[in-house]
Parts: C-alpha cells; sequence; structure tokens
C-alpha cells in the first residue's frame, strides 16, 4: 500500500503563498491522476486540483488562476503552489488519488490564512 506524506503548511497572511509537497514511497505519479483536496472546518472534502499522467491539470474555480499544482516523477512528489491566499483557504491539505483510495489518506498538512 502506497504511503503519502503531505507537508509545507502553515499560517500566512492574507494574500500571502505557500508550497504544499506530497512525497509517495513509490512512484505512483506517472500511473494515476493525483489530487490535492482540501478539507475546511464544518465543510465538506472538496478536490482543489489535479494532475494527469500526461501532466493535464485541472482546478477547482475556487483557485483557479492562484494554485498550480505540479509533479516531479524522479522525487515521487507532487506539489501545490498556493498563491494569494485567501482566509477561505484555511484547511487541512491532503493529496490522493483521483478517484481516491480510502486506505492512501495520510495526516494532511494545515494551512492557515489569516485576514
Amino acid at each position: 500500500q502506497v504511503q503519502l506524506v503531505e507537508s509545507g503548511g502553515g499560517l500566512v497572511q492574507s494574500g500571502g503563498s505557500l508550497r504544499l509537497s506530497c512525497a509517495a514511497s513509490r512512484n505512483i505519479f506517472s500511473i494515476y491522476t493525483i489530487g490535492w483536496y482540501r478539507r475546511a472546518p464544518g465543510k465538506q472534502r472538496e478536490l482543489v486540483a489535479s494532475i494527469t499522467t500526461g501532466r493535464k491539470t485541472n482546478y477547482a474555480d475556487s483557485v483557479k488562476g492562484r494554485f498550480t499544482i505540479a509533479r516531479d516523477s524522479a522525487k515521487n512528489t507532487v506539489y501545490l503552489q498556493m498563491s494569494s491566499l485567501k482566509p477561505e483557504d484555511t484547511a487541512v491539505y491532503y493529496c490522493n488519488g483521483v478517484p481516491f483510495v480510502e486506505a492512501a489518506w495520510g495526516q494532511g498538512t494545515q494551512v492557515t490564512v489569516s485576514s
């Protein structure tokens, strides 16, 4: 079973930037579409960005133009570059396949955006 470890979260002011990383225990990014999800308090989990094996990207309307997903297959790592952050981006961010694999959820990384 693949293990996914997210990192890079933190506290940032509105308008700031963060880069999240998702490291996999083995090379899955050239096999599966990978997505970044987030769960805000009191809200359902939301898919915010995804990247296919062919590096085609897709974004939720709420982050389009502000977030960029990228993949480094040699490092078994997927990144989420987040810019122009807003308080409503506050959430725990996770990576997983698209569609997700229940057993592959990691601990996530907390992103908090202050106003």
